[in-house]
């Protein structure tokens, strides 16, 4: 069926003829199984190597903190990079233009604001988690609330970030999707397994030279197989404004009553992108584990915010990358993406379809290197908030061997629990890329309020800011089932909340904060 829609689309009316000689046999070849073999079977042995430095809890979750400063950055770059991003992002430029960037123009703003206001309170002390950071500052029960949180959402939307993985799985190599799910979630947990986070983050370079190069590979040959080359893409694509960057996103006054407002139902405008993407990424690298993990990992914090700073430069050239690929997409095919059943089909099916051999194969295995690189991250950090901060305060008194051997377990659990997530999101998603973000939008702003109260407030106690928490938890799960409100402005509004009602509840209730820090068990222990 897929290789029928295929042909038709290739064979439709703006489809070349020499670009269709390029490839006369419609799938992959030896050559691409032997590609993506190769590449499967060579990642899991070099994260394999690490086995033998992982001795203790902080081997295992912070790689000893030895990690240099650019190996982080290309781990953070990795880690926010799913099979979501790859096949996702060129499909709404497919479907749209290149307004997303101003999301990512936020995204690097947020990581300016987290290396002044956050991470130097994560280099106080020795944390293993972003929540150890909270118990210090508030109370053990805030910090079970935030770890907690953590867990279900990461977990929820990691769920379908591992389903996405199927979607290109099952396309190139004609598997089921619950069959590609268990090769991609069964391989990437070996390596994370037995190598812990210095297996993930050196992975995770590896992984992003060969998921950036290989879009590069492929950006090309799109270039190659349109009639005309760049002056058709520029002079098509230009025409239908594929090319805009910027959206005000005014209503209209001859349309409203009214003077012009900023229209909040837009995810991809000007200020939904600075404002909702600076929040989104404050939220996303400050207080979630799977990045804040990376940071902690670091040599010092000059290094770790060396390591966030050009992180957001090595995004944005990322992104530009895949949006422009959606572009020449269309521009090659020229039909609604519903031809192909939805947009994140798109990439996928022009890689297995129209890239010469050995290409295919290479771009299938970058697809592949960004879902295992992003699995691990979650796998590695579900796994380390689990035991730091439910288990070992439950049992303090374990040894390091336990300790050890747990977290590998918990490690299993976690993997088996996403797989079991990513079957119940088969067909039961949109565009995946934005359902996934949707997911993590749902804490990101009751969790940044609740870390902002910690840091900019001393008057802030943990029953206040608890209430607040709730407060904004509410109003996000509001926004996503009950309004029109852009999912970009979630975390802001969220964030707005929790903050303002954490802040006047605790005045309410007049209790005296944490005004030393304090150290949690753990930290005590370490």
């Amino acid at each position: 069926m897929l290789v029928q829609c295929c042909e038709l689309v290739g064979i439709g009316r703006n489809a070349s003829i020499a670009s269709l000689r390029i490839r006369n046999d419609l799938g992959l070849n030896r050559i691409d199984l032997l590609i993506i073999a190769l590449y499967l079977a060579g990642i899991t042995l070099f994260g394999l190597r690490f086995r033998r430095r992982q001795r203790t809890m902080r081997d295992y979750f912070l790689a000893d903190r030895d990690i240099p400063w650019w190996a982080i950055s290309l781990s953070i770059v990795a880690a926010e990079t799913s099979t979501l991003t790859i096949i996702s992002i060129p499909g709404l430029a497919y479907d749209s233009n290149l307004t997303f960037l101003q999301v990512v123009m936020g995204y690097v703003i947020g990581r300016v604001i987290i290396s002044f206001v956050l991470l130097p309170q994560y280099f106080r002390g020795e944390l293993y988690t972003a929540y150890q950071l909270i118990e210090r500052r508030f109370g053990p029960e805030l910090r079970t609330v935030t770890a907690a949180l953590f867990l279900l959402t990461r977990a929820a939307a990691e769920g379908v970030r591992v389903y996405a993985v199927s979607i290109v799985v099952s396309i190139a190599l004609g598997t089921g999707e619950v069959a590609s799910i268990a090769i991609i979630t069964l391989l990437t947990l070996i390596y994370t397994f037995e190598g812990g986070l210095a297996a993930v983050i050196w992975t995770d370079v590896v992984q992003t030279f060969i998921y950036v190069g290989g879009t590069l590979v492929g950006l090309v040959t799109i270039l190659h197989l349109v009639p005309g080359g760049w002056t058709s893409v520029e002079a098509i694509a230009g025409s239908l404004h594929k090319f805009q960057v910027f959206d005000l996103g005014l209503i209209n006054p001859a349309v409203a009553s009214h003077w012009p407002h900023l229209n909040f139902a837009m995810p991809y405008t000007l200020w939904a992108g600075i404002i909702g993407g600076a929040f989104l990424t404050t939220a996303s690298h400050g207080t979630d584990q799977l990045i804040v993990q990376r940071l902690l990992a670091s040599r010092s914090q000059r290094q770790s915010v060396l390591a966030l700073l050009s992180s957001g430069v090595a995004v944005f050239f990322q992104f530009t990358l895949f949006l422009f690929v959606g572009v020449m997409l269309f521009v090659y095919y020229r039909v609604p993406s519903s031809t192909f059943g939805r947009a994140d089909r798109i990439y996928p099916t022009f890689i297995v379809s129209r890239m010469p051999h050995g290409i295919s194969g290479l771009l299938i295995a970058a697809i592949l290197a960004a879902a295992m690189s992003n699995l691990s991250a979650a796998l590695n950090s579900l796994s380390s908030s689990s035991m730091m901060d439910f288990y070992l305060r439950l049992r303090p008194a374990s040894t390091e061997a336990q300790r050890l051997r747990l977290a590998r377990l918990a490690t299993v659990a976690w993997a088996m629990v996403l797989f079991a997530l990513a079957v119940l999101a088969l067909h039961r998603v949109g565009r995946v890329v934005e359902v996934g973000l949707q997911i993590a939008s749902i804490a990101y702003g009751a969790l940044l309020g609740v870390f902002l109260l910690g840091v900019l407030t001393k008057r802030a106690n943990q029953r206040g800011a608890i209430v607040g928490m709730v407060c904004g938890f509410a109003m996000e799960l509001y926004l996503w089932g009950w309004s029109r409100v852009a999912f970009t402005w979630w975390v802001a509004i969220g964030t707005c909340v929790t903050f303002a009602v954490g802040y006047a509840a605790s005045s309410l209730w007049n209790i005296p904060s944490h005004s030393e820090p304090q150290k949690s068990a753990t930290t005590q222990r370490d």
